[in-house]
């Protein structure tokens, strides 16, 4: 199936969909307004938060963000490297998995082609460094809080800042910008486009968006539907 979509400079944009697969979860196409990060050539703006594979096998976003409360598991992410079709930035502990262990888990990321590794707030600087001495993908860092020496992470072998900061999300990026102004930063957009754009405007170079629930919101909509078609 073939159609066409107009954006707001009324350039078109084929979009070709088969009949097994035109159910993709759509991000908000307000995300393409920010600057992407590119990596190895790659240009990635959106970015979708979730450790479902069947949602990471069926959504249009630039780049997964597979990272879990749990500790690593790399049966886990030899799992999403199957499924997934674009980059995978995978988290690799930072609080109770830690040091050389981090390392470890990401060098097998990396063998994996994972596009980047994620380390959580509470990582240390020794972490860091472990992990910056053990790959050649770029190092993600969390940022949760206004409370951390963003230099000396940098310093450490950080190449992206990861904000994930709730409400206060836009106002980190910000705090950010202000003194890291060409510095690569994704961060968590919101529920709404006002507030994708609002963090965008901020200084955020690419969106992630978060799935809690996608699969099952779906899959709900598609019972009813063969309902319906089962009562006619």
């Amino acid at each position: 199936m073939l159609t066409n979509r107009e954006d707001k400079q009324t350039k078109q944009m084929p979009e070709l969909f088969s009949e097994l697969r035109q159910s993709v979860v759509h991000l908000p196409k307000v995300i393409r307004n920010a600057s992407g990060i590119s990596i190895y050539g790659k240009r990635i703006k959106s970015i979708i938060y979730t450790m479902d594979v069947a949602l990471i096998a069926n959504n249009d976003a630039d780049a997964i963000l597979a990272v879990y409360p749990w500790t690593p598991n790399t049966r886990i992410l030899s799992a999403i490297s199957q499924v997934a079709q674009v980059p995978i930035f995978a988290g690799i502990g930072g609080g109770l998995t830690s040091g050389k262990r981090s390392a470890r888990l990401g060098t097998f990321a990396e063998e994996h082609g994972a596009y980047g590794v994620v380390l959580n707030g509470p990582t240390s600087v020794e972490t860091i460094e472990a992990v910056n001495d053990t790959v050649d993908i770029p190092i993600i860092y969390t940022v949760v809080n206004d409370k951390r020496d963003l230099g000396k992470l940098i310093e450490a072998g950080v190449d992206i800042f990861n904000v994930a900061g709730g409400k206060d999300t836009a106002k980190l990026v910000r705090w950010i910008r202000e003194s890291y102004p060409t510095f690569p930063i994704m961060a968590s957009g919101g529920k709404t486009d006002e507030q994708i754009m609002e963090t965008i405007n901020a200084g955020a170079n690419a969106i992630t968006v978060t799935a809690y629930g996608q699969t099952e919101k779906y899959f709900q909509s598609k019972m009813e539907e063969y309902r319906q078609k089962t009562e006619d």
